[in-house]
């Protein structure tokens, strides 16, 4: 009996040690933030190809600004990151003027909800590029493009040469 009972004792004591190092694990106090170093400098390229939207405007280029917001958070200043969005295929028709867009998406009233989040990445720094193969696929010209984007000869090549230049890749828009 008397084993037991110092049995149940030892137990209780173990899980009565143990709780407040199972409740830090479960809110996290237990395992430290990894995070970017405040004073580095990244780059990194876009691979935008999908005519996704996300929250009214395209995925990539709304994924692409909160990168932007989430480095901001860790202490890096957006002239620390050197960032191109190449955008090609499908997407490419989210850089165009007004006009354009409208004959794009057969809207004679529509306004492209992108031109305004393309120039905040500009001003930003970011290097919005649009390939020329495919705007010569749609007939489009450079001045139907926004202001502010440049034409790269073609989304694949630019995009393998960046990468080449050591840029991070990320893809998946």
């Amino acid at each position: 009996m008397r084993i037991l009972l110092h049995a149940a004792l030892a137990t209780l004591l173990a899980l009565a040690t143990l709780a407040p190092v199972a409740q830090a694990a479960e809110a996290g106090d237990a395992r430290p933030m990894v995070k970017v170093e405040p004073g580095g400098h990244y780059r990194v390229v876009y691979d935008i190809h999908s005519d996704e939207i996300a929250a009214g405007i395209s995925k990539g280029l709304y994924y692409a600004r909160g990168l932007f917001e989430a480095f901001r958070k860790q202490g890096v200043a957006p002239g620390q990151v050197d960032a191109h969005l190449v955008l090609h295929g499908d997407a490419a028709f989210m850089l165009l003027k007004d006009e354009t867009y409208q004959s794009a998406t057969g809207d004679p009233f529509a306004v492209n909800p992108n031109a305004k989040i393309v120039q905040d990445l500009i001003d930003l720094g970011v290097g919005v590029e649009i390939c020329h193969s495919a705007m010569k696929s749609k007939g489009w010209k450079p001045a139907d493009v926004l202001p502010g984007v440049a034409i790269v000869h073609d989304g694949y090549t630019r995009l393998i040469k960046l990468q080449n230049d050591g840029y991070a890749y990320i893809g998946g828009f």
